[in-house]
């Protein structure tokens, strides 16, 4: 399968980022690019969903699977291509736009090419609805477009981490795998140990792998994920307490909710409330 929308190039534009082309290849055996440096002036996206392929990089060569991605800036070398045994899926953009540049570099992703997807779901949504949008209205609805191509790369830039060897990145699959249970035990009484156990690995090696993965703490996420229950039973439950509230997100103590809630939010839950309830 073969789907793909070109759009033109547009010199002069008030968008931070547009898309030249976006596309999806399936069962593709002989899908093979290779560009000079200095050809394209724009940057692209590829995430591989299933089978293989190889990127050449550094004189070297790499095999690439699901959970897989490659970005390459513009007027660089490209070298990139499926196997023919195993053909991959991929899904890619073209894009490009002002300050982008430097708004990769600054967060890293002019090291290398290759990077690996925490979660390819959230990339793969929002390439799907810039196909989607650019096969139906071409360069018609470019705010949208726009929209839609900043979000691809918004998750992109969220998702992906430096490249390895994928039999060396298991320990941290076993994380990211248990980051949704996590979430939805927060406002349990946290045991460390409890879920390094489950992930199978020490709390100390559990908690640099937790850091790697995401970002943040264990605990941080932990604190996160009960902060976001209690806003929404803020508004969503006018009948209960801030006490309620408290004790429900895993706060027995309504005055430690009082601040962690107002270190994060910038506000107390009651005038949290209140400011919504107004709206």
């Amino acid at each position: 399968m073969k789907r793909q929308s070109m759009l033109p190039t547009l010199n002069r534009t008030e968008f931070m980022i547009l898309p030249e082309s976006v596309g999806w290849y399936t069962e593709m055996p002989d899908h093979e690019v290779s560009r000079k440096a200095g050809v394209l002036n724009n940057f692209s996206i590829h995430i591989v969903l299933g089978g293989r392929g190889c990127v050449e990089h550094d004189r070297s060569v790499y095999t690439l699977q699901r959970g897989d991605a490659f970005l390459y800036f513009p007027l660089t070398e490209q070298r990139y291509y499926s196997s023919q045994d195993d053909p991959w899926e991929v899904r890619w953009v073209h894009f490009y736009g002002s300050g982008l540049r430097e708004y990769l570099i600054e967060r890293g992703f002019s090291r290398s090419p290759l990077w690996k997807l925490r979660q390819t779901k959230p990339v793969e949504d929002a390439l799907d609805a810039l196909l989607v949008e650019a096969e139906a209205r071409g360069f018609l609805g470019l705010t949208r477009l726009s929209t839609l191509t900043y979000a691809v790369l918004a998750e992109f830039v969220s998702e992906a981490a430096p490249w390895s060897d994928p039999r060396s990145a298991e320990p941290g699959s076993r994380v990211l795998d248990l980051l949704p249970a996590m979430r939805a035990e927060a406002c349990l009484p946290f045991d460390l140990q409890e879920w390094a156990d489950r992930a199978g690995v020490s709390t100390y090696y559990f908690c640099r792998l937790f850091k790697k993965a995401t970002s943040m703490t264990p605990m941080t996420f932990i604190t996160l994920s009960r902060l976001q229950k209690g806003k929404q039973l803020l508004l969503e439950q006018p009948d209960l307490t801030v006490k309620d509230i408290a004790e429900q997100t895993g706060y027995p103590s309504v005055s430690y909710f009082n601040k962690r809630f107002l270190e994060q939010e910038g506000m107390t839950p009651t005038d949290y409330r209140q400011l919504y309830r107004k709206e």
